[in-house]
C-alpha cells in the first residue's frame, strides 16, 4: 500500500522516533521499545507487527518481545478491526498519562527494591549487635536514607494520581507556591550569610 503522507510528514516521524529511541535510557527503558512507542504515538492509526518491522528494521521476535513489555506497562494498547487476523497497536497519545507512567513504572522497578535492600541491610546491625561508634553512626546514615526514599514513594504515590491535563492549573498553582517558597528561602539565605567587604588598596 502506498505511504498517503508527504515526505516531509515521514521525516518528522522518524526523527522523533529516533529522538525518543536516544531518551531511552533516561525513562529507564531499552531504546527499541522506545522506538516502538514513539512510532506507535506518532502514527494516527494503529500498525500491526510486520509494519513496525518494516518501519523500523527489527526482527519479529525483537518486536514481539518490546511490544508485550509496552503493553504490561500500558504505554500501548492492542486495537481489533473486524474481518482481521492480525493484530494492531496504538500507543497511549495522552501525554500526561504516559510521563505518570514511565515515573510510576520507574518507581515500582527501581526505588522500591533499592528500599528494601536498604531496611535488610539496616536490620542487619541489631541482629549481628554492630554496636561500635562507627557501626552506629553508619546505621544513622542508611535510616536517614530510608526516610528520604519512604518520603519520595509517598510523594510519587499522592502526586502522580494528580498528574494529568485536567489538573494543569492546580500543578501551575503547586509549581507557583514551591518556586515563590524557594525565592523566600533564597532571600532569607542571603540576609543571613556573612557579607565579606574586599579591601581595597589606599
Amino acid at each position: 500500500m502506498p505511504d498517503l503522507h508527504p515526505d516531509p510528514y515521514r521525516d518528522a516521524i522518524d526523527e522523533f522516533v529516533l529522538l525518543w529511541g536516544e531518551m531511552a535510557t533516561s525513562w529507564g527503558i531499552n531504546k527499541t521499545m522506545a522506538q516502538i512507542h514513539a512510532l506507535l504515538y506518532a502514527e494516527t492509526r494503529p500498525l500491526d507487527t510486520d509494519s513496525i518491522m518494516e518501519k523500523l528494521d527489527i526482527s519479529r521476535g525483537n518486536a514481539n518481545m518490546n511490544l508485550r513489555n509496552l503493553l504490561q506497562w500500558k504505554l500501548i494498547h492492542k486495537v481489533h478491526f473486524k474481518g482481521q487476523r492480525k493484530d494492531y497497536y496504538t500507543a497511549e497519545k495522552d501525554v500526561w498519562n504516559i510521563v505518570a507512567t514511565l515515573i510510576g513504572e520507574r518507581q515500582q522497578r527501581e526505588i522500591a527494591p533499592i528500599l528494601d535492600h536498604l531496611k535488610e541491610l539496616y536490620n542487619r546491625f541489631d541482629e549481628e549487635n554492630l554496636e561500635t561508634e562507627e557501626a552506629q553512626e553508619f546505621k544513622e546514615r542508611i535510616k536517614n536514607f530510608i526516610e528520604f526514599l519512604e518520603m519520595f514513594e509517598r510523594f510519587t504515590a499522592a502526586l502522580l494520581p494528580y498528574i494529568n491535563k485536567k489538573n494543569l492549573k492546580f500543578l501551575k498553582q503547586l509549581v507557583k507556591m514551591a518556586e515563590a517558597h524557594k525565592a523566600m528561602t533564597g532571600k532569607d539565605q542571603d540576609r543571613e550569610s556573612p557579607q565579606i567587604e574586599s579591601e581595597t588598596d589606599g
